[in-house]
Order: structure tokens, then C-alpha cells, then sequence
């Protein structure tokens, strides 16, 4: 399973400080408008705890955590959806990916300009939010009547007609389709269309470094208009973050307790941006390799299988499972099977958040 997220916002918030950070690709972080044309692409291992403590306790080659593609898409300015600023260009990549990172700057810094000459992230938000708006009214508008006239002869497009109605009349209300309630058949439709508004938005509160748990009262705004609109906010320093980034394990943690902090946000960010998406983990453990796989939340066993490989689905007999937390009290497998902790499920069972498994399947 293949996930990737989008990293947006305008120019000079610091979303590619912020991706250098995250992936350690390097990408240029200059202090000017459109320093970032073409996406640069990073993947980003996701912070797990759990997975140390099995590498503790199950001898391995190799670790294996699970891992988020992260895409820095060049910054949009006021008119992108007709094509300021390469505006077009820039929002086709925004329609490829799962979800979006919305950057927004909460830092005042005379040195570092600002397209609209003063910080004001709910003004940057509705920026933003207003030309994705626009792109999506005009690609549902160019569809949904083409569509409903084919409907009367073409009935299986009926279900696709109704739902581009539905993203019409809200996108022309001024909100996103992301606010209706749509079905799963509905929302699988919509995915087809690449509308950007239907993807899950987290924002990121590139802070200052003098807050780097964003109390001050620009990241405050944040979280008051994400709160309406079901969101998460992340504060993040990019700068902080992309010094963290060099240091070794000891130095990081030396620094951050400096600061009053046990991790650098951005293990909290990937942790988010993970949970955004609707996803889980479950563990696989052995000699070769430990694992941590990842499915959506509810999977059944077979499902959950495929995620190693589509023969394990077809031939699926039984998953044996235990938890990590059964590894931290028993310390072997071997005693977590004597202790009668190990269970045997079968093809209805749906998977848990850290289950480790086992899978026995018919070649």
C-alpha cells in the first residue's frame, strides 16, 4: 500500500525546510517565491515504540518500521486555480496524493518575506482553501452535466451523476466536499475525480523557535479554525526541526531536553499524518526481519494478510496473534503460547491496533 501526502501552504512558510527535515532529501530551501518548482518526493519512517520493543526481545536482521511518502508541492499564491504562479501546474500535484500537510507560518521574522507583506495564517488558510475550492468547482462544473445527460441513458451512471450534484451544490456553497457525509460507494466515486477538497487536511504550525510547543496566540488561531472544521494542528519549528535532523540519536535528546521536550515534533507529524489516512499497524516478527505492516482500520485477517502479499489472502487459513505488550510481560513467544496467551484466529477476525501475527495459507 502505497500512501503519500502532500505538503501545502504559500510561499516562504517553510514547507521545504520542513520536507528537508522530515526526509533528509535536501531539497532547496531558498527565501524567495517558487523556489520549489517540480515536487521533490521523501519517505518518512513512522515513529514507533512498539517496534523497539520487539527488536529487544525477538532476535533479527533487520527492522522494519512503517513509512509515509511525503510530497513537497510548490507554494500556491491567490489566483493558482487560474493559473497565477503556475498555479495549474502546481495544483495537478496536489490531486495525486491521499492527504494533505497544510503549512502555515506562525512565526513573525522581518528577514524571511511574506507574499502578502504580514502573517496572518487564518488569511493564508482561506487563501489556500479558496483557490482549491475553485480548482474542484471547475472540475466538477466542466463534469457533472456531461455526466447527468449521460445518466439518462446510461443508468449504472446515475450513482456518479447524484454524488458530482452533491460536490457541485457544496463547492458553490464555499465548502469542501470533504465536509459531506458521503458513503463509502459515494466517496470512491469522488476519489476518481481527484477532488482536492475531499482529501484529509492536518495543519502544520511552523512556529518559532522561542515556542516550540505553539502557546503563542498566531498557533492558537490555528487550532480554533481547525477545531470547526474536525482538523488536527502539529506546531513544528522547521528550523529547529531540520537542526535536529543532523544530530545523532544522543545529541538530539540532549537538545531536546534543553527545551522541554521528549521528541522532536516531527515523530509527532508522522505519527498524524499516519492516523489522518484511517490506518493501523500490525506486527510481523522473526529472525529475518521484524516488520510493522500497515492496513486500514477494521481489516479482516485475510485483508490484513494481502498487505504481505495477495497468496496469503487467497490461501488464508489462520492467523496465530499476540500483542506486544504480551512480549513485554512473558518475553518469548514460546511462554506467550505456554501462558495460553496466544490465540488462533480465523478469516472473520479483524485485526487490532499492534497485533503481532503469524499467518498459516494454502499455497
Amino acid at each position: 500500500m502505497s500512501l503519500e501526502v502532500g505538503i501545502v501552504g504559500l510561499p516562504n512558510v517553510g514547507k521545504s525546510t520542513l520536507f528537508n527535515a522530515l526526509t533528509a532529501v535536501g531539497a532547496p530551501a531558498e527565501n524567495y517565491p517558487f523556489c520549489t518548482i517540480e515536487p521533490n518526493v521523501g519517505v518518512v519512517m513512522v515513529p514507533d515504540p512498539r517496534l523497539d520493543s520487539l527488536e529487544k526481545l525477538v532476535k533479527t536482521e533487520k527492522l522494519i518500521p512503517a513509512a509515509v511518502r511525503i510530497v513537497d508541492i510548490a507554494g500556491l499564491v491567490r489566483g493558482a486555480s487560474t493559473g497565477e504562479g503556475l498555479g495549474n501546474k502546481f495544483l495537478s500535484h496536489i490531486r495525486e496524493v491521499d492527504a494533505i500537510l497544510h503549512v502555515v507560518r506562525c512565526f513573525e521574522n522581518a528577514d524571511v518575506v511574506h507574499v502578502d507583506g504580514s502573517v496572518d495564517p487564518i488569511r493564508d488558510i482561506e487563501t489556500i482553501d479558496i483557490e482549491l475550492l475553485l480548482s474542484d468547482l471547475e472540475t466538477v462544473g466542466n463534469t457533472v452535466e456531461k455526466v447527468k445527460k449521460q445518466s439518462t441513458h446510461q443508468k449504472e451512471l446515475a450513482p456518479t451523476a447524484e454524488v458530482l450534484e452533491l460536490c457541485h451544490v457544496a463547492l458553490k456553497a464555499g465548502k469542501p466536499v470533504r465536509s459531506l457525509e458521503l458513503t463509502a460507494e459515494q466517496q470512491r466515486i469522488v476519489r476518481g475525480y481527484g477532488l482536492i477538497t475531499a482529501k484529509k487536511v492536518l495543519y502544520l504550525a511552523n512556529v518559532d523557535e522561542s515556542d516550540p510547543r505553539g502557546e503563542g496566540p498566531l498557533t492558537e488561531r490555528v487550532r480554533e479554525h481547525a477545531k470547526k472544521e474536525g482538523s488536527a494542528v502539529v506546531p513544528v519549528c522547521s528550523k529547529l526541526e531540520s537542526e535536529l535532523a543532523e544530530l545523532s540519536k544522543d545529541d538530539q535528546k540532549e537538545m531536546l531536553a534543553s527545551m522541554g521536550m521528549t521528541e522532536p515534533a516531527l515523530a509527532t507529524l508522522a505519527r498524524e499524518a499516519y492516523r489522518l489516512l484511517g490506518l493501523m499497524v500490525y506486527y510481523t516478527a522473526g529472525p529475518k526481519e521484524i516488520r510493522a505492516w500497515q492496513i486500514p482500520v477494521g481489516c479482516p485477517a485475510p485483508k490484513a494478510a494481502a498487505a504481505i502479499h495477495t497468496d496469503f489472502e487467497k490461501g488464508f487459513i489462520r492467523a496465530e496473534i499476540y500483542s506486544v505488550e504480551d512480549l513485554e510481560k512473558y518475553k518469548t513467544e514460546a511462554a506467550i503460547r505456554a501462558a495460553g496467551k496466544l490465540r488462533v484466529e480465523g478469516k472473520t477476525y479483524v485485526f487490532q491496533e499492534g497485533d503481532v501475527a503469524h499467518f498459516l495459507f494454502n499455497v
